[in-house]
């Protein structure tokens, strides 16, 4: 029987040969086209987080960490303060209203005290008085009952009217003058007698008698 092919082989030493390449030469490389690198995942770099640091660190446009307010420019003026000042103004504004009309009360009350002691036991008021004598006062007329003397006591500068208390009392003109000098606006009528006409005070004749 002709010998195989394989056999002839094996007795030339060529099948050895063949198989001591194979056992010799380098496995083929895999995941690819041959002449193409390996095409796998990359290594992953510190735990797969990219470089560059934290959100937050470096880098511009990057906000504050510990939800703190970006610095505020010059001439800035936080709300919070303006409010407070504010309220300390009007605080100061009010406080310094109230010094007032608390001064201006005392005032009044003081005013009131010296007027009243000023007319005690001072009026020359008759119970009897015939006459009415009329004069202007507060942006009306008014009235007074003098009797005939008194009447002409009064336009001739000698005696005044003030009032007090809604009343209208006859005093001397010593206590205006002392008047004068405290609370004027209580002097409701004095003539002067050095006047053109000392008996002309704006009430026409026939409401002075």
């Amino acid at each position: 029987m002709a010998e195989s092919l394989r056999d002839q082989l094996l007795k030339s030493g060529l099948v050895k040969e063949i198989r001591e390449e194979k056992r010799t030469s380098p496995p083929p490389k895999q995941g690819g086209f041959s002449g193409q690198p390996y095409a796998g995942k990359q290594p992953r770099h510190g735990g797969g987080k990219p470089h560059g640091g934290r959100p937050g660190q470096g880098g511009g446009g990057s906000k504050p960490q510990g939800g703190q307010r970006p610095p505020r420019k010059d001439g800035e003026i936080d709300l919070a303060k303006a409010y407070a000042i504010r309220a300390q103004a009007e605080a100061t504004e009010r406080r310094r209203a109230e010094a007032e009309a608390a001064e201006q009360a005392r005032l009044r009350k003081e005013k009131k005290r010296k007027v009243e002691d000023l007319l005690k036991g001072k009026a020359l008021n008759l119970a009897e008085a015939e006459h009415v004598r009329h004069f202007p006062y507060g942006d009306k007329i008014r009235r007074v009952h003098v009797d005939t003397a008194q009447l002409a006591a009064i336009n001739a500068g000698e005696l005044g009217v003030v009032q007090q208390g809604g009343r209208y009392l006859v005093v001397d003109k010593v206590v205006i003058d002392e008047l004068r000098g405290i609370a004027p606006e209580f002097i409701a009528l004095m003539v002067d007698p050095n006047a053109p006409d000392a008996s002309d005070d704006g009430v026409p004749d026939d409401l002075i008698w």
